[in-house]
């Protein structure tokens, strides 16, 4: 499968492939989401009831599934991998003032910075337990490396907020450390519970990177591209933050003087009232293109990352993900 197929791969039969699979881990999910204070549990299943991708646990179950795995130990890792992200949105929101996720009100917006970011800390602390119950050493090295990079990536992210000047390279580095990581353990996990190879695990996780990476330089190309309603996130929101994405960044070097000049002062002060104006550049300059065909490069190396996987149905999703990852709009 690639970018040149006449017809578009469906995300509803990778749904319905992993669909019994999904509802074991929405089970874990909420068995283990319990705690005796209130305000925790609010908090947490509002934001875990939002939906969203679940991209992370998928990758998990199906790498398993794909290297022949099918033990009860996939659904708690897959619900691992959830409630690590799940703390890294909470964090995310407060960080970047945030008011929409989803389409709907942050948590921070509706019960406040502190309390967040305290049940944030609540599912960290959680998604560690659970990796020590599954009694495997790699599993517990993996996703303890992923969370500290992860926090690493916030950090440079925070360092690169309203800096024009911020490289291509500077960019995908934090996309790397801040999202692609929990991609590339999550695949990589599949994989450890199946007893692979290194050479597999290692190949595994170099498609979880590169899917993550595609799947986040989408995220900043809507963000210039789509609408609100679509988005579940306020349009020009990462210009309002000050986060110089790739859009922006090839915009600046493609435009005008004067073009430039008005990116490089909306970066520095997170300004958005001449949005239209910089969407109009982005455009004008095919930075939305050039964005979308960045994103298309790294899922195709994440499908070359899986060749050498024996032929499944659920090597198959992961080529369909691949694809579906770059080809949407919301």
């Amino acid at each position: 499968m690639s970018f040149a197929t006449a017809t578009k791969p469906s995300s509803s039969a990778v749904t319905q492939l992993m669909a019994g699979d999904m509802a074991q881990v929405d089970a874990v999910i909420h068995r283990r989401l319990a705690s005796e204070v209130a305000l925790i549990n609010q908090i947490s299943h509002y934001i875990v009831s939002a939906g969203g991708k679940r991209i992370r646990p998928q990758l998990v179950l199906l790498f398993a599934r794909a290297l022949g795995f099918e033990g009860p130990e996939r659904f708690e890792m897959a619900a691992t991998v959830e409630f690590i992200h799940t703390a890294t949105l909470l964090h995310d929101d407060v960080v970047d003032e945030s008011a929409l996720r989803r389409g709907r009100k942050t948590a921070n917006a509706l019960f406040g910075n502190a309390a967040s970011v305290l049940v944030g800390d609540f599912l960290y602390s959680r998604a560690f337990q659970m990796m020590v119950s599954v009694d495997r050493m790699r599993v517990l090295d993996v996703l303890a490396e992923a969370t500290n990079v992860i926090a690493e990536g916030e950090v440079l992210q925070l360092m690169n907020m309203h800096d024009p000047d911020t490289s291509v390279e500077d960019y995908l580095r934090v996309i790397r450390y801040k999202t692609a990581k929990l991609f590339e353990a999550s695949a990589r996990i599949g994989a450890v519970l199946a007893d692979a190879t290194p050479e597999i695990e290692a190949s595994c996780a170099a498609y979880g990177q590169s899917l993550g990476t595609a799947f986040q330089i989408v995220d900043d190309l809507l963000d210039y591209e789509g609408a609100t309603a679509e988005l579940g996130k306020n349009v020009g929101d990462d210009l309002r933050e000050g986060k110089p994405t790739l859009p922006l960044l090839h915009a600046m070097s493609n435009g005008t003087t004067a073009e430039r000049d008005l990116i490089r002062h909306a970066i520095e002060q997170g300004e958005v009232e001449r949005l239209d104006e910089i969407i109009q550049i982005v455009r004008r300059t095919g930075a939305l293109e050039a964005t979308r065909q960045a994103a298309r490069d790294e899922a195709q190396r994440a499908q070359q990352h899986i060749s050498a996987l024996p032929p499944s149905q659920f090597k198959d999703a992961l080529l369909t993900l691949s694809v579906l990852a770059v080809d949407r709009n919301f």
